[in-house]
């Protein structure tokens, strides 16, 4: 059994990440999501446990000192963590991980898993990226101009990314997503290299780069 595969899902407020990995979720099996921590109100629909853990700044703060997170960050005022534990067991396992996080945390999580593979969601443009953030009317005016200053500081990061998608259309911007995933499971590594040399007896050349 391989080692499951960590992706990384991150882009602006408002362009649509939560309806992409609802949507991957349910077509691709043996892909779980990472529910990340967070210090900020619960939106008007979202439950505990399942959109995210929602805890006060004291809890957050403790289980920071306890070294309970894979990465945390600031994010528009608000405290994010992933946690370390759930997704450690899962890669164990064989289960590839997926985090829905803010840029900040997918360029720390790349620090720590050199393998991870980040994937950038992208508006068409930055018109339609407020007219959506305007429309799911689930913040206040002041945290709306927050995420619309922020989106094109997290976008100038797109560099430490390995994929981006621009999700102008759902249905194909899903489409891209799944695809990345298959094709990152079949990519190949030195422990299934290994794996396949063993069992079909042949001898790795001395040339391979793995």
């Amino acid at each position: 059994m391989f080692r499951g595969n960590l992706f990384v899902l991150s882009g602006p407020s408002g362009v649509g990440k939560d309806a992409i990995l609802e949507r991957v979720l349910r077509i691709v099996p043996n892909l779980v999501k990472s529910i990340s921590y967070t210090t900020r109100p619960k939106r008007p629909g979202e439950e505990d446990g399942k959109n995210y853990f929602f805890v006060n700044e004291e809890k957050f703060k403790e289980m920071i000192d306890k070294e309970e997170f894979l990465e945390w960050a600031v994010v528009h005022g608000y405290l994010y963590g992933t946690p370390k534990k759930m997704v450690e067991d899962y890669i164990s396992k064989g289960v590839d991980v997926i985090l829905k996080i803010d840029v900040q945390g997918g360029i720390n999580v790349k620090r720590i898993f050199s393998d991870a593979k980040l994937v950038f969601v992208l508006p068409p443009d930055f018109n339609e990226l407020k007219r959506r953030l305007i429309n799911r009317e689930t913040e206040d005016l002041q945290d709306l101009n927050i995420r619309l200053k922020n989106a094109p500081l997290e976008i100038s990061k797109i560099s430490y990314y390995d994929y981006a998608v621009v999700n102008d259309n759902l249905d194909e911007a899903v489409d891209v997503v799944r695809c990345i995933i298959y094709a990152e499971r079949h990519r190949l590594c030195k422990e299934k290299v290994e794996h396949f040399l063993r069992i079909f007896g042949g001898v790795k050349d001395e040339g391979s780069k793995y």
